[in-house]
This record gives C-alpha cells, structure tokens and sequence, in this order.
C-alpha cells in the first residue's frame, strides 16, 4: 500500500499524468492484498472512477464551456483588467488576489483563471518591484483558497461535493465560511507583504524575466457586461438551490428521482437533496454561458476567433479535468479498501469519538488531500469513507450539517498544494518558476491555513453561528 502511495506522489511530481499512472500504483497498493490487480482494477478502481465522474462532470462540463466563452471573450480580462487599474501597484498583492477571487467566485475554471491573471499579475508586480518568486503564491490564494471553498455560494467543485453527501446546499455554513475567508485574507495579506518588505529591503526586486509579456486587447467588452454572466452564476445558483428556505424561491420537485426507481441503477442517487446542488449550479452556468457568448461577440469577430471551437474545446478539456480527479479519487478509494488501512481508518474514527466529529472530518480531509495532492479528490476520499458516520455523530450532538459541509470544504485546502499536486505544478509552469524557486512561500501559508478550520471549528463552538 505505501509503495502504491510513495509511486503515484513520486511520478506525479515528475510530470507523470495521473489518469496514466494512477491504475498502475493502485495495482501496485494491491499486490500483497486479497484483492488481486486486474479485480482490484476493474471492480473497485473503474468503478470509484466511474461514480465520481458519474456525479460531477456536469460541473465540469458547463464550467469548461462557461470558463472558455469568459475567456475567449474577453470578459475575463476585461474584469481582470478593471480590478488591477483600480487598485493600482500600491496594492499589487490585494489586487491579484481580489482578482483571482472574482473570477473564481464567479465560476471560471481554477486553471482558466491562473492563466488569465498570471500576465495582469506579472506586470504589476513588475511595476511595484515585487520579486516574482512571490506571484506563485499570490495567485494561489487568490484561486484556491477562500473564493475556492469559503465563500458561500461558491460553485467550484470543492464546495459542491459536499452537498452530494449531506443534502446541503453551495450556501451552507455562511457563518463559518466568512469567518474562514477573513482568515485567509489575513493570512495571504500578513505573509505575502512582509516577505515584500523584506526582499525589498535586502535589494530583491521583479528580477528579469521576459515571458510574461501580455499582448495588447483591441476590443475588450466593458467590464461592466463583462461582470453580469459572473453576477448571472451567483444569482441563479442561489434561486434554484434556495439554501434559506424562501417561499418564493424554487423547489426542487421531490419525486424527481422516482420514475428511476424500477430501474434498480446502482449509482442513481438516494434522493433530490443529494443532487439538487448539482443541478441547480448546472441550469446556472449554461444560462451564464447564453450570457457571457452574447457579450464577447464583438471579441470574436475582431480576433477571428471560432466560437463552436471555443465551446468544442471547453467540452474536450472537461474531460481531461474530471479524469485526472476522478483518477486520483479512484486510486484513495483503493488505498482506504486495502487492509492495510484499516488502522489508520479505525483511528480517525475513534478521533470523532473523542474530539467530535469537526475535528475527525478536518484531520481526515487534510490527510486525504495531502495524499492524492487533490482538494477535490481528497475531500470525496474523506467524504466516502467516513462521510456517514460524521452525518450521524453530528446529529447525535445537534450539530448542524451546514457547519460540516463548510468545515470540510475549508479543510481541504489545509494542504493540498504538496510538492506532487497537479494544480502546483500546472500553476509553476503558467508562472514559468520551478519549485526550487517559488514553493518556499507557498509552503509557509500552507502550514499557515492548514490551522484556519481549527479556528473555523473554535468560531463555531464559541458563537454557534455556523
């Protein structure tokens, strides 16, 4: 099992793809199990693979084709743009954070968005002398931090899986997750201008670097249009999953599922609840994809660009993005079913015994995440495996399921971006820095914000508000 585990976080961080190598180590976690390889493949890993992708590829699917149009459009930048101009070189490091945090918040793929903010990023670092070494982990925080898994209504996938385990919605835990963005805008802001102050002041600056020269747009869509498909995502989600409870908001028809009933289909999901925040993130971003063709139109006819290839390629790369999670979900699932893990699974439940079940569902999804270098496929290891049973303690104490879906949503980007994590290293190259020269920062609010959800955990137990 360890050797499975030490192979697909070695060759990970090599370059390895992990929808490759991923089949190959869970095998090699199976060798000396009861299991077998070739059953433990096709019986446990294609199927873990297949109920991950089964569940969550809507959301990568519309979010693709939503994330291409922003971009391919123009809106992105335009907002991008607009935000960095406003807050000026004065403020480099809160400008690319908000910016990162805007286009994040309002639906855009993770990665689009480091590779739309990486070029506005590196010139106003450029001209507030900021050593560059330092965007990594700006742009970090910024994308996969607080607008990822803290701020309600998030509809990244980080904040969706949750709902598919405890009937929740995006908007859970409100209380708790404010708290938790504040933090790790402290954290972010704390961190990353003292370690300007103090490169500056031992005479580092930008340093010479010729890669990040951004081309100039001739037509950009006003940031104003620009911003209403992001505005779009956050409404509709919000009306369709009606997380408050409003009468005059939408209901999700209960016997929905029901007709599939005779059908007797293993993955079919056991209620409404369990999916409704899927759907509702899903209706949104294809109504915000309407929006956001419609007002990069100009952009497209100026630049030539092909608006079926725009939504061919949102489409195509979708794929690539739910395999590699799905991948790395199907592998944990196979480790945590071996033998071998058993102890290791006896002893996270006994800490819910002990601490309660927000400290268990925390310490898990950290160790879950850091091991497959996944926050979302570390989070649906963590949920899968012990999900039920901390849905139970928590009722049992009169803990509220909106305070452990915000909770372990926050956690699971404790520490995540491990030397082997495909969106570390995907960021690096986007930034043209190696590990060597940018991860020390990175690690530094990594052991930093592996402690918010304990203080998340300690704000909720102190107000009560969740």
């Amino acid at each position: 099992m360890a050797a499975g585990i030490l192979g697909l976080m070695t060759l990970a961080y090599r370059g390895w793809s992990i929808i490759l190598i991923a089949p190959f180590c869970a095998g090699v976690a199976a060798i000396f199990s009861e299991f077998g390889i070739l059953p433990t493949y096709t019986e446990l890993y294609m199927t873990r693979l297949a109920e991950y992708t089964k569940t969550y590829y809507p959301v990568f699917l519309f979010g693709a084709i939503f994330a291409g149009l922003m971009e391919k459009g123009g809106l992105a930048s335009s907002i991008a743009g607009k935000i960095i101009s406003l807050l000026g070189e004065k403020r480099a490091i809160l400008a690319v954070l908000l910016g990162c945090a805007a286009l994040t918040y309002g639906g855009l793929s993770v990665f689009v968005v480091a590779f739309v903010m990486y070029p506005f990023g590196a010139a106003i670092f450029r001209q507030a002398d900021i050593p560059k070494r330092l965007l990594p982990a700006t742009l970090w925080m910024g994308i996969f931090s607080f607008a990822m898994v803290a701020l309600p209504g998030s509809p990244q996938i980080q904040n969706i899986i949750p709902s598919s385990y405890f009937g929740t919605s995006t908007w859970a835990g409100a209380g708790i997750g404010l708290f938790a963005t504040v933090l790790f805008m402290l954290i972010s802001l704390g961190w990353l201008t003292y370690r300007t102050k103090k490169l500056q002041g031992g005479g580092e600056g930008y340093g010479t670097h010729t890669d990040e020269r951004r081309r100039r747009e001739k037509v950009l869509p006003p940031w104003q249009f620009s911003l209403l498909p992001l505005l779009m995502v956050i409404v509709i989600n919000m009306f369709l999953s009606n997380p408050f409870g409003w009468e005059w908001g939408f209901h999700w028809d209960e016997a929905a599922l029901s007709a599939f009933l005779p059908f007797k289909l293993s993955l079919i999901t056991s209620g409404v609840g369990k999916v409704q925040a899927i759907w509702s993130i899903s209706v949104a971003l294809v109504l915000s994809s309407i929006a956001a063709a419609y007002i990069g139109r100009k952009r497209y006819k100026a630049n030539r660009e092909n608006f079926l290839d725009t939504i061919n390629y949102g489409a195509a790369s979708s794929c690539a993005a739910v395999l590699n999670v799905a991948s790395g979900f199907a592998f944990g699932s196979v480790v945590v079913s071996m033998p071998g893990f058993l102890p290791i699974k006896e002893m996270l439940i006994g800490l819910g015994d002990t601490a309660g079940p927000l400290v268990s569902a925390v310490v898990t999804t950290n160790i879950m995440c850091g091991l497959t270098g996944s926050a979302s496929g570390g989070l649906t290891i963590a949920l899968s495996m012990l999900g039920s049973e901390w849905a139970a303690m928590a009722g049992g104490l009169g803990i509220p399921l909106d305070a452990l879906h915000r909770l372990v949503a926050v956690a699971s980007v404790g520490i995540d971006p491990v030397p082997h994590c495909g969106a570390l290293v995907t960021l690096l190259a986007i930034c043209g820095l190696t590990h060597k020269e940018a991860y020390f920062d990175i690690v530094v609010l990594m052991v930093l914000k592996f402690f918010v959800p304990f203080l998340c955990i300690l704000f909720y137990v102190t107000t009560g508000i969740a």
